[in-house]
């Protein structure tokens, strides 16, 4: 029998996962302070800053490609992007490959697909670097997905005919959302129409805008739970596992 995956919920889109012996790490985020954004919840520890076999990103914003995190997980690591981020990243020094919906990449074994996302890419300021959204199918002895970030799309049901794992994002980094986001119950409609084992929310109760945790903290702590509502409601048959920020889980082979 092959090994479980293994999850660790670093923060924000960030995660650490290790499928059959092969370690990844999501859109990494390290940062205390974004901007006007503060980190809340478990700070990253040492060795969510461990060097990886690749990096996934999905697209340039701030909070899903920073430079000074990738650049702590170590000179040299293979870094997987949207091709319109990945020309960006290039010229950062990062040795990258682009690929577009539907291609595909090998990682130690592991088929490493870019699928559709349905967010704009473009790094901020306004007229900075276009970049295009991806969300990435993992497939070995498990199949994994990991949105990124994205909206509902019509084509988002038959991404998989099997699928063991996906990381939905549930909500973002302030008090209100605007397209391209899932908030919890449009996230239960994607985990409806996936049908995984494993559900794991993502993108909840790591940053939020300074001065306002008094009035709008409880947006750092209801979207996953909302989000788990729903889908025992909607989707009874998938199991949802509401991680921490620096919480980790394994998921068996079925």
């Amino acid at each position: 029998m092959s090994e479980p995956i293994r999850i660790r919920y670093v923060g924000h889109a960030t995660l650490r996962l290790e499928l059959d012996g092969t370690r990844l790490v999501t859109d990494p985020n390290f940062r205390h302070r974004l901007l006007h954004l503060r980190r809340h919840g478990e700070r990253p520890a040492p060795e969510d800053r461990e060097r990886p076999d690749a990096i996934l990103i999905s697209h340039l914003h701030l909070d899903h490609a920073d430079l000074r995190s990738l650049r702590e997980l170590g000179g040299g690591v293979p870094v997987l992007a949207p091709s319109r981020a990945a020309e960006f990243l290039e010229r950062k020094g990062f040795d990258v490959t682009g690929l577009d919906e539907g291609d595909s990449h090998e990682v130690n074994g592991l088929r490493i697909t870019a699928t559709h996302a349905e967010h704009g890419g473009r790094r901020q300021p306004i007229f900075g670097h276009r970049g295009d959204s991806v969300g990435y199918e993992i497939a070995g002895s498990q199949r994994v997905y990991f949105a990124g970030d994205t909206d509902l799309f019509d084509e988002l049901g038959d991404l998989f005919d099997r699928l063991d794992l996906a990381f939905l994002p549930v909500w973002g980094w302030g008090t209100s959302l605007g397209s391209g986001h899932l908030d919890p119950e449009r996230a239960a409609r994607a985990a409806a129409l996936l049908r995984p084992r494993l559900a794991v929310p993502i993108h909840w109760g790591t940053f939020f805008p300074y001065g306002l945790t008094r009035r709008h903290g409880h947006l750092l702590h209801d979207p996953p739970r909302e989000f788990a509502e729903a889908v025992a409601r909607d989707a009874p048959e998938v199991e949802v596992r509401i991680l921490e920020p620096g919480a980790a889980t394994v998921l068996d082979r079925a």
